[in-house]
């Protein structure tokens, strides 16, 4: 069954406005969802990433540049990601329509993972 990677896009967001016990309450849904799509054996893995943005690595002409990440002025930045396991786009599509993420106005990239082996 093929994987598919949905890659999680969202605005850069000020989490000063929430309690703990709000923070908290959003963590518990996706933490749930993970447990549901688990136990259909769907899930493959994930994780959230760090809201600091990283590093950008870029190349030209035989040189690196590496850049800061997306500053708070970005648009959009990508907060995390999941691997399911579906048996087509429709199917997982189906799988990610659950994820909180859309709950919370964050959209989502789904792609199909090719094998490379």
């Amino acid at each position: 069954m093929p994987n598919y990677l949905l890659l999680l896009h969202e605005e850069p967001m000020d989490y000063s406005q929430l309690s703990a016990e709000q923070i908290q309450g959003v963590i518990a849904e996706y933490i749930a969802w993970r447990h549901k799509i688990d136990a259909e054996g769907k899930y493959v893995g994930g994780e959230k990433l760090k809201d600091e943005g990283g590093r950008h690595l870029s190349g030209h002409n035989g040189s690196l540049r590496v850049t800061d990440g997306p500053y708070t002025e970005a648009k959009e930045v990508i907060g995390g990601f999941f691997t399911i396991s579906a048996a087509n786009y429709d199917e997982a599509v189906e799988t990610a329509s659950g994820c909180p993420h859309l709950k919370y106005g964050g959209s989502i990239e789904l792609r199909e993972i090719e094998p490379t082996v």
